[in-house]
């Protein structure tokens, strides 16, 4: 009797673990849900490219980043450099990626219905260094590289986004950051090739004190890409992001000014606060911003 008691309870047993195996690959966790985004993306209708900076899951690999990315129903990604890959591969996001590791990155945006749009933001030492990053971004379809170069590199890069036929945006961070003001920015494209404009960061200029239309209005012409946010506070260094549409920016206004403009590019949501839990955040603002529309 004990025996047979046995013989049940282990047949139990794997019973039991042949059942969660099965139900786990039917039921998979969000983590390992490959997603895509449904829409509507009714900001396409305008030329607007609604994505994310990959930076906002940064404390996650890109396989997961972009996971969060598909979940809020975005379709564009903004690649930084040095996250790990992730999906079995322990590389990282630079021009140093090998074969392998750039098909495995192709493969998980192709899964997900997601286009590499960007990549940013990004520095170089010399004019080698500078065209191995622009052969990387070539090979992964990235459309702009979003870049905040010293300016005895400016003539180069302008060379090489014709060679490329890429787009280089000079991105700003805060004040005293060098590219801060875009009057800045401006004179750091005068002359230059046409493939070359600016990354604004509205939320960057709202730290540094600089209203983000008045500022869009100085940069017409020459935006290739923004990054956008929307912030707790003005003026104010420490201020932190909050839900689109919450917060000091004026959503609706800053919309207006970039359909005057016939802006055509793409929007990186770039959420740095809650890190732990910030894509309901992230999704909750893009459903603020395309109601805006």
């Amino acid at each position: 009797m004990k025996q047979l008691t046995k013989l049940c309870s282990g047949i139990l047993a794997v019973a039991l673990l042949m059942f969660a195996s099965c139900a786990s690959k039917v039921h998979p966790t969000n983590e390992e849900a490959v997603t895509k985004a449904k829409g509507p993306f009714p900001e396409e209708k305008l030329g607007w490219k609604l994505g994310a900076q990959a930076y906002t899951f940064r404390l996650f690999n890109f396989e997961q980043a972009l996971n969060r990315i598909a979940q809020s129903n975005l379709r564009f990604v903004e690649a930084f450099p040095g996250q790990e890959i992730g999906a079995g591969s322990t590389e990282k996001m630079t021009y140093e990626l090998s074969p392998e590791g750039r098909k495995l990155v192709k493969q998980l945006l192709k899964d997900r219905g997601i286009t590499l749009h960007a990549y940013g933001v990004v520095g170089a030492k010399d004019k080698a260094e500078w065209e191995k990053i622009f052969q990387f971004a070539k090979d992964l379809g990235v459309q702009v590289i979003n870049a905040e170069p010293s300016e005895d590199q400016l003539d180069y890069l302008s060379a090489l986004c014709d060679q490329y036929d890429i787009r280089l945006a000079i991105h700003n961070h805060p004040e005293p950051s060098h590219y801060w003001n875009p009057d800045v920015v401006l004179k750091a494209l005068e002359g230059r090739s046409a493939r070359m404009g600016a990354a604004a960061d509205v939320g960057h200029w709202m730290r540094s004190s600089l209203d983000p239309i008045a500022s869009l209005k100085k940069l017409e012409g020459k935006i290739f890409h923004i990054h956008f946010k929307d912030l707790n506070a003005f003026g104010d260094k420490k201020a932190h992001d909050v839900i689109w549409g919450t917060g000091k920016l004026g959503l609706k206004e800053v919309q207006a000014e970039l359909k005057r403009q016939n802006y055509k590019g793409m929007f990186s949501a770039e959420y740095e606060y809650n890190w732990e839990n910030n894509q309901p955040n992230v999704q909750e603002s893009v459903v603020n911003f395309r109601s805006a529309l």
